[in-house]
């Protein structure tokens, strides 16, 4: 995984409908960086994650790093039919499809590799069950071991612990350490902050934009949280597409730099005050 580049997001705004929700967002993410995507309800967590799995486009800006990269995405779990008529074995493969393709079988060698997944992640023998019977904490046991298969050097992660048990949390979180010592690129939005400040070196503080990015304790310090608070609560949700503005130099956050650089610039969105 040494050959992964760094991430780097340029001026980023990603939106709906012409309205952003992250606005103005540059920072550099270090290849092999285990990141915690940290802020408020509705502070544009989630569409920075989609963003980087290429299912929001850039209104403004661009993201560097991405190109020919295979990126894994584990969304939301409310997000996923769990009433599919599918086994769990052959949810579990569709983490080869980068091997077989769209029309592609399993060979006797992939059909094992799923049967070990299953096994790393606690799930011995439930191959031929279908997903429908899974427990909350088992479906997101289930997507892990898909994960796996898919062999990507970047992981995103939207909301991976929500609603699972403290065991099954405990063991996917070491998980994402094992994957973190491959040298892959993980990124989690998270919202248990003892969470994060245990197990994430690194932290990412949106509020629509970017109030700090860097090494966990230093981003989550309570004027950093407090400006987040201030930020998320004066955004205007109607707000119109941002006008393109020349990117300042200061504005760049690097991940693995010594300290850690809040966004000064005022907000561009209507009714953002800091």
């Amino acid at each position: 995984m040494n050959s992964t580049p760094a991430i780097e997001l340029h001026n980023l705004t990603l939106g709906y409908e012409r309205h952003p929700a992250v606005h103005h967002v540059s920072a550099t993410l270090p290849a092999g960086s285990l990141v915690a995507v940290v802020g408020p309800n509705g502070a544009g967590k989630s569409t920075l994650i989609k963003g980087l799995a290429g299912l929001v486009r850039p209104m403004q800006g661009h993201i560097d790093g991405l190109a020919g990269q295979r990126v894994a995405y584990l969304p939301q779990r409310d997000d996923m039919d769990h009433s599919f008529p599918i086994t769990v074995a052959d949810m579990v493969a569709m983490g080869l499809w980068h091997e077989v393709g769209a029309l592609g079988g399993y060979s006797r060698a992939q059909r094992q590799r799923c049967t070990d997944a299953l096994a790393q992640v606690g799930l011995s023998g439930f191959g031929q069950r279908t997903i429908a019977t899974l427990s909350g904490g088992q479906f997101q046991r289930a997507l892990f071991a898909r994960l796996m298969l898919q062999d990507a050097p970047i992981i995103l992660l939207d909301e991976p612990f929500a609603g699972v048990d403290t065991r099954t949390s405990r063991d996917l979180l070491a998980l994402l350490h094992t994957w973190h010592a491959q040298g892959r690129t993980v990124l989690a939005v998270l919202h248990d902050m003892d969470q994060v400040s245990q197990h994430f070196p690194h932290a990412l503080l949106l509020a629509r934009e970017l109030v700090a990015a860097g090494p966990t304790q230093q981003v989550l310090t309570e004027a950093n949280l407090q400006r987040a608070r201030r930020l998320n609560e004066a955004f205007d949700d109607d707000a119109p597409e941002c006008d393109a503005s020349p990117e300042p130099a200061s504005a760049h956050t690097h991940m693995h730099a010594p300290g850690v650089h809040q966004a000064d610039h005022a907000s561009h969105a209507a009714g953002v005050h800091p």
